[in-house]
């Protein structure tokens, strides 16, 4: 089992830390002559950035710039008429590896977790499991590293569109609060209190081919509570009815599949749901778990990591139904 490596068919492996040089990927099992769309990459990696009044001011500064290694060719998409125009990337069909350069790391502001754990976090799981871990932000356990995960996302992505699927997530739900409308306005009332708040995030499968999926071990539906369970605070996903349906007798529930039935899509839209923890990293939890004259620095944090896990989860989606295809 390699643990950096999600995928088989369509191989995604993630390295890097937090605040480390850079994040990045390698692309495996890609066909060649693929275009990729270096648009809907910069498009996505903004959405990961968030706009909302949680979002922490590393995310807003950091550049997210995609440096490609290997695996593609640039073309020029201009004609003889119109000129040089902009460069296109063309895959080769072999792996595709890239970087994002963390421009605006400050391990300085985690020296003091060198010696301390902060609650709700990986710190203490990570020492204990290797007898080492990289105590700047929390090294590879950070969201940082989800970045890597869009820009694979968005080549997977292409690959299904390629075919008439689509994947569309939002955000449905900030604690309490399920109108769009008042999500900024509940994060700051808990950002000013130096606290945080979870949030659901509803995404929707649709054009998914009817028999796509397997009936046993790799049910469609397990392979997508996998690939989003991946996901850093992640804590729960439902589908179809899910939770929600425990009250209904089976009169009511029969007439509903949730697009998927034995483990294979029906052909229909298919609409999950996965929930999303507060940020655990707050004024007031850190305060807590500091000692004597300690100096601590709050660092920078997602009031709300819901918002920004939207992309993320698109992302995920596509890496696994990519597999099937």
């Amino acid at each position: 089992m390699d643990n950096n490596t999600f995928g088989n068919k369509f191989s995604f492996t993630s390295f890097g830390e937090s605040h480390g040089l850079a994040i990045g990927g390698v692309l495996d099992g890609v066909p060649a002559g693929l275009h990729i769309d270096l648009n809907l990459i910069r498009k996505e990696l903004e959405r990961r950035k968030g706009r909302s009044a949680g979002v922490s001011a590393r995310a807003v500064r950091e550049p997210d710039e995609v440096e490609w290694l290997s695996g593609v060719i640039e073309r020029d998409k201009g004609t003889k008429d119109q000129g040089q125009g902009t460069k296109d990337l063309i895959t080769l069909g072999t792996p595709i590896a890239f970087i994002i350069r963390n421009k605006d790391a400050r391990p300085e502001d985690y020296e003091w977790l060198k010696h301390s754990y902060r609650p709700g976090h990986a710190d203490k799981v990570y020492e204990q499991k290797y007898g080492i871990r990289d105590w700047r932000g929390g090294g590879r356990a950070s969201a940082r590293e989800t970045a890597a995960r869009v820009v694979a996302g968005c080549i997977a992505k292409q690959q299904l569109s390629a075919k008439g699927i689509a994947i569309h997530a939002r955000l449905t739900q900030v604690g309490s609060e399920t109108d769009p409308a008042r999500f900024d306005e509940v994060i700051r009332a808990y950002r000013s209190e130096g606290d945080s708040i979870g949030g659901i995030v509803e995404c929707v499968i649709s054009g998914i081919p009817a028999e796509t999926g397997e009936p046993i071990f790799h049910k469609l539906q397990a392979e997508l509570a996998f690939a989003v369970m991946s996901i850093n605070a992640c804590k729960g996903f439902e589908y179809g009815t899910g939770f929600g349906g425990v009250d209904q007798p089976g009169s009511v529930i029969n007439q509903i599949s949730g697009g998927i039935a034995g483990g294979i899509a029906d052909g229909t839209d298919i609409t999950f749901r996965c929930v999303f923890k507060p940020t655990p990293t707050t004024p007031k939890a850190l305060a807590q778990c500091a000692s004597g004259d300690q100096t601590i620095k709050i660092g920078r944090h997602d009031a709300c990591v819901a918002v920004r896990a939207v992309p993320v989860v698109e992302a995920m989606t596509a890496l696994a139904l990519v597999q099937f295809l």
